[in-house]
């Protein structure tokens, strides 16, 4: 939370109140904040007239700011913000300009629920309209629904012995989290009251001889609910990864959202261990091995939709390793609607995008995909074959492990415990008469063999390296002791991609210090062409004030003319190979990732983070 915005209050200062009039104090009412949105020149005489006679006709239970937040205003005046929809979140916004305090968006990934549910009770906090969302050694902050009704400050300062700040916040907000909130808080302190136990197999754990202690139970309820929680805000929040990490005094939540980890909850060590023992079990692992690494897999659904749609299958792949204190669990999760995404959905530009389609229509040769791991390899795998996955065609993949399970594809999972690698694999399924095949990385010269006899016999075959750019994959095939001539015979085409953070598109600002120039210099030799509107991050409450949200590919995409070809000999020189590329179109990775710059979908610090420089000799 951006304390700085927070003001130190006693009690909100009452609002402006006409000579001889009492400040207004205790719950808020409509025909106030209708008197008061007349005042401010919010709205006309004819909408609170229209206002007034539709909320006369019988009380409601709803709040005041919600039952006007649903009667359709729009802001009237000329300067900005004028013809708004006045909808809750507008008018919260403004009724806390009114109240003179700080307006919050509630965050759930920056509330620390346990430490706020024990400022009050979830009857308290139903009853006053508040919700504590922060507490330090310095203060407690409170958001409010009801910025005149400040009677339970001084109970709450004395309760907690610190002094309180309210932040006025939206009513339906506040109703939402108190449930989520308080639900959460109890869930886990009856999961650890459920077994007296101490922090499990830990290196710094003492063993006392003698005690018996009852283990918490994987299925007792108040785990089951943590864990209904933690993959609930998982989706919710958009996060591709939960970290279940174990640490000396308790344990930690964090989701990766946007290739960033944020914190999101501490849970005691028995709690978390339960915790991990639930989605073990769920996952059909081993729950009593503890020692060595396990891998699983769950599929579960989202929840319902506001509107009472069935909400989408989700896959998550799990993976335990022993840490000095306890089990870590890492569940990396795959949503079809996310994960596999049509060739459009992926952004490549028009020039790499027309490359690739050209190159996949190939009837035979092996296309590589190399990148980092996190850059979105699978995605642009599982997208393309999915394209060129039709009624006549046979594809068939090995992977290790099954990233997401698609029924237009043949899947195979690797078995190191059988001795199927990757190459056993490959060699099993040339006999399963296959148009395509995909394997999931070349690790080694056997399976880099089995990839190139499988392209010299007919067929087009997908896979990964990890190289820092395209023409990196060629030099590493030959590491691993592939002849140059058979790579320049099978190999057709290598796409090196990265992500990138995407502006927030809702707090996004031109930014006009950055010139033509300065992204020229960042991709010397080249020159960019067309118009530049670059913007900058900002940063505000529906990007948590990163100024970014989503993740963009960034491409760079090399193909073996028969020129290129020419310069894959024994004597393999990588420069002269780069200089025939970009004579054939080649277009490094950072020129890329400074276009998007250019066209205001990324900053350049962000590109120059996640891009090497581009090379060129001569």
């Amino acid at each position: 939370m951006n304390r700085q915005a927070l003001a130190r209050v006693a009690g909100p200062p009452a609002p402006p109140a006409r000579p001889g009039a009492a400040a207004p104090r205790g719950r808020l009412e409509w025909p106030l904040l209708r008197a008061w949105l007349r005042e401010d020149g919010w709205i006309g005489a004819d909408d609170a007239e229209r206002v007034a006679a539709r909320f006369r006709a019988g009380p409601s239970s709803l709040h005041a700011l919600v039952r006007l937040g649903g009667a359709g205003l729009v802001r009237l005046g000329a300067g900005a913000g004028s013809g708004r929809v006045l909808d809750t979140e507008a008018l919260t916004e403004w009724l806390a300009g009114r109240c003179k305090l700080p307006y919050l968006r509630i965050d759930p990934l920056r509330v620390d629920v346990g430490r706020v549910a024990d400022v009050m009770s979830v009857q308290y906090a139903e009853l006053r309209r508040a919700l504590p969302v922060s507490v330090t050694p310095a203060e407690v902050v409170v958001a409010t629904a009801e910025p005149l009704d400040t009677e339970w400050v001084a109970e709450i300062e004395a309760h907690t012995r610190r002094p309180v700040r309210l932040v006025v916040a939206n009513p339906e907000d506040l109703r939402r989290y108190t449930t989520e909130f308080y639900a959460l808080a109890r869930s886990v302190r009856a999961a650890q009251k459920s077994g007296e136990v101490s922090g499990s197999a830990s290196f710094e754990q003492l063993v006392e001889l003698g005690r018996t202690n009852k283990a918490l139970d994987a299925n007792d309820q108040g785990v089951v609910q943590v864990v209904d929680w933690l993959w609930q805000y998982a989706f919710d929040q958009r996060a591709s990864d939960i970290h279940l990490e174990p640490r000396r005094d308790m344990g930690a939540i964090r989701f990766r959202i946007d290739g960033v980890l944020h914190t999101v909850y501490q849970v005691p060590l028995a709690v978390m261990n339960a915790m991990t023992s639930r989605i073990k079990l769920l996952g059909r692992m081993d729950v009593v091995e503890k020692r060595r690494p396990l891998d699983g897999r769950i599929k579960t659904r989202r929840p319902e939709g506001a509107d009472g749609s069935a909400g989408g299958e989700v896959e998550m792949r799990l993976s335990t390793l022993p840490t000095a204190f306890g089990e870590k669990l890492v569940m990396r999760i795959f949503d079809p609607e996310a994960t596999v995404k049509g060739l459009e959905a992926l952004g490549f530009g028009e020039h790499e995008g027309a490359l690739w389609r050209q190159l996949i229509a190939r009837p035979h040769g092996i296309i590589l995909v190399t990148g980092p791991t996190g850059s979105g390899k699978t995605t642009t795998l599982y997208a393309t074959l999915k394209s060129l996955a039709r009624e006549e065609v046979n594809v068939c993949t090995i992977e290790d492990p099954i990233e997401m399970i698609e029924p237009a594809f043949n899947q195979t999972q690797v078995q190191t415990a059988i001795d199927m690698g990757f190459a056993e694999g490959l060699r099993a399924l040339m006999r399963q008469d296959p148009d395509i095949i995909m394997v999931g990385e070349i690790r080694d010269l056997a399976t880099a063999e089995m990839a190139i006899q499988a392209a010299l016999t007919g067929h087009l075959v997908f896979s990964t390296l990890h190289t820092n750019d395209a023409v990196g994959a060629v030099t590493r095939l030959a590491d691993l002791g592939v002849p140059p001539y058979l790579i320049a015979a099978t190999v057709i085409g290598v796409l090196a991609q990265r992500l990138a953070r995407t502006l927030c598109p809702a707090c996004k600002a031109r930014d006009d210090g950055l010139s033509r120039d300065t992204l020229d210099d960042a991709v010397r030799p080249w020159r960019l062409s067309g118009g530049v509107r670059p913007y900058k991050a900002v940063g505000c409450l529906e990007c948590r004030h990163t100024g970014y949200r989503g993740r963009a590919g960034l491409y760079e995409l090399l193909t073996l003319s028969p020129a290129a070809r020419q310069a894959i000999h024994p004597g393999l020189d990588s420069e002269a190979l780069r200089r025939q590329a970009v004579k054939d179109g080649l277009r490094p990775l950072r020129l890329g990732g400074v276009m998007k710059v250019a066209a205001g979908l990324t900053t350049l610090e962000e590109v120059l983070r996640n891009t090497p420089s581009p090379e060129m000799a001569g």
